[in-house]
This record gives C-alpha cells, sequence and structure tokens, in this order.
C-alpha cells in the first residue's frame, strides 16, 4: 500500500481500518476456537467465540462508517465539489 491509497479519515482505499481489524479478529477467533476443540480446552474455545463475536461487531461498525462516508462522498459529488 502506498500512501496515494490512504485517505484523511484514516480508512484505506475505501474500507475502514475497523472492517480490516475486524475480519482479522474473526479469523484468529476462528483459529483459538479450533485449537479449544482439538485440545479439549474450553475456556480457549470460548475465548475463540467471544472474539469473533468482537470482531463481527468491530466489521459491522466499520461498514456502517463506509456507508456515511459514501453517501457523504456521493453528497459532496453531486453538489460540484
Amino acid at each position: 500500500m502506498n500512501d496515494n491509497d490512504r485517505h484523511d479519515d484514516g480508512t484505506t482505499a475505501g474500507i475502514d481500518d475497523d472492517r480490516t481489524e475486524g475480519s482479522a479478529k474473526q479469523m484468529g477467533g476462528s483459529l483459538k476456537e479450533g485449537a479449544g476443540k482439538l485440545l479439549g480446552d474450553e475456556k480457549m474455545k470460548r475465548e475463540g467465540q467471544a472474539d469473533q463475536a468482537e470482531g463481527k461487531l468491530q466489521n459491522a461498525w466499520g461498514s456502517v462508517k463506509d456507508e456515511f462516508r459514501d453517501a457523504a462522498n456521493d453528497s459532496d459529488e453531486s453538489d460540484g465539489a
């Protein structure tokens, strides 16, 4: 990624950082849950499930921010800005 891909609001190429981080948390949680199942570690399994839920919420929040930013950009473009 180069500097031209980063926007003033901290987003990258139209995708909010919360979406990226949320997806990573979901993936890590899935791996942790799987390891917990494999090892018979109920605590690790539950932690993985919690990480996945947290990642899903963070990803959803990033999506909401993307929608608002896109709507604002569309509004700016239609105003001739």
